[in-house]
């Protein structure tokens, strides 16, 4: 896409290219280093930036934000740390254009996934976008495609496909000794997923460039609550607790059986038991089952809660018939099915074990295929999948449907036109929806 295109929507300052920043890797050719770009740098995207820096070879040669107070003490903490002077972009459509950037890091709310994600594979950069992959369905279809299209590394960060224990989890499920699995069992219950307190909408905070937050979400009067750290409770921004712990758990219970589509139909309900003091539109009480051909995955998150199955707050349950695998993102554990006839366990028991988490090893698969242009280890597809799943039941309880059949051919609800109207997002102008 050219510069003029890129910028068409919304209208910009022209663009002064900067040098190429020094970096700390001097002993390395420029062939083995990787520049990368942060786009969305207040909370997630700036840790996993962090993470990325772990790696030999990266550097941060630019950062965007549409908070300038924001953008101003990452790139302060950066230099602390010892790190070169980045530049610094209030739209990310200016960062994309800087030319020595090889990749970016998406780590802005959920609506903003998906439009730099295209962009930025348009114009040759390869991504690594935070979860969940977009913030609607037909938003997760078109970044496929670019990514397709363009032939870019897109690496999405459900990094529990890194992780040592999910790793492990996976090669015990593998080796058949759980056999046949089920039925799996998600769940998320988290004090934050009640959403913030009600407050009165305000001025813009000074520095903020609120056109630019909301992008192509509707137009709303600025209100704190529907800014940082609790815009994922408003549907313009984000899903909720399902979209977001339940991706990364969901995802697990698509990789036990290597399924790389969304479900053929989903039961859910959900409700807002406590939203009298409370600011949120998504629900903070929900259930969902979503089917696939002999196998079933069940999701249940309840708001304001710390406790669940199996002592844990969150976790996995793979049902199979000889036993139980239970797994959270610190350990995982096998409980056995009782041999009546035998008089013992049908398999053998399997203590807690422990195991690093992947939030540096999914970096470190992003910049492995950056350089080699391998597939790395959350493809889109993967990242598609879930993520729709998610939107799924959401958009089963707030279509009032319940039950909805997913025709991922055409691309539709096939018994609810009013579910159908909510796979693809109305675009606020002069933004629009892109097309690959």
């Amino acid at each position: 896409m050219k510069r003029a295109a890129l910028l068409a929507s919304v209208g910009a300052a022209d663009i002064q290219f900067p040098f190429i920043l020094p970096n700390r890797h001097k002993g390395l050719p420029p062939s083995d280093q990787v520049n990368l770009g942060l786009i969305g740098c207040n909370n997630r995207g700036f840790h996993v930036l962090l993470n990325h820096l772990k790696v030999e070879g990266v550097n941060c040669v630019a950062l965007c934000d549409c908070d300038a107070k924001v953008l101003k003490k990452r790139s302060r903490d950066l230099v602390m740390a010892g790190y070169a002077q980045p530049v610094l972009y209030e739209d990310f459509r200016h960062l994309l254009e800087q030319k020595d950037i090889d990749a970016v890091i998406i780590g802005t709310p959920d609506h903003w996934h998906c439009l730099p994600t295209v962009f930025a594979c348009e114009l040759g950069k390869d991504v690594y976008v935070e979860k969940p992959m977009a913030n609607s369905i037909e938003e997760c279809n078109v970044m496929v495609k670019a990514a397709r299209k363009y032939a870019r590394v897109v690496q999405v960060g459900q990094q529990q496909r890194s992780s040592e224990v999910w790793n492990q989890v996976m090669q015990y499920l593998a080796s058949g000794k759980l056999g046949q699995i089920q039925k799996t069992n998600v769940w998320g219950n988290f004090n934050y997923g009640l959403g913030p307190k009600r407050q009165s909408d305000s001025q813009v905070p000074e520095g903020v460039n609120y056109d630019l937050f909301l992008g192509p979400a509707s137009k709303r009067p600025f209100n704190d609550a529907r800014y940082h750290g609790s815009w994922r409770f408003f549907w313009d921004y984000g899903g909720g607790l399902v979209t977001d712990w339940g991706v990364h758990l969901l995802d697990m219970a698509l990789w036990a059986k290597n399924i790389q589509i969304p479900a053929s139909s989903v039961l859910a309900a959900g409700t807002q038991i406590e939203s009298a003091e409370r600011m949120r539109e998504t629900f903070d009480t929900m259930t969902a089952t979503f089917n696939y051909p002999g196998y079933m995955v069940h999701w249940e998150n309840n708001a304001g809660k710390q406790i669940g199955p199996f002592g844990r707050h969150y976790g996995v349950a793979f049902v199979g018939e000889n036993g139980t695998l239970v797994a959270d993102r610190s350990k995982w554990e096998v409980l056995p099915e009782w041999d009546e006839q035998k008089k013992a366990t049908k398999i053998a028991p399997v203590p807690a074990t422990q195991g690093a988490n992947g939030h540096v090893k999914h970096p470190e698969n992003f910049i492995h295929c950056v350089k080699s242009r391998e597939e790395p280890v959350c493809p889109v597809e993967v990242g598609r999948a879930v993520a729709i799943n998610a939107h799924m039941a959401n958009i089963a309880v707030r279509s009032g449907q319940g039950f909805l059949i997913w025709d991922d051919q055409k691309n539709r609800f096939s018994n609810s036109r009013m579910a159908s109207k909510l796979i693809k997002p109305n675009y606020r102008k002069p933004w629009i929806f892109p097309k690959v």
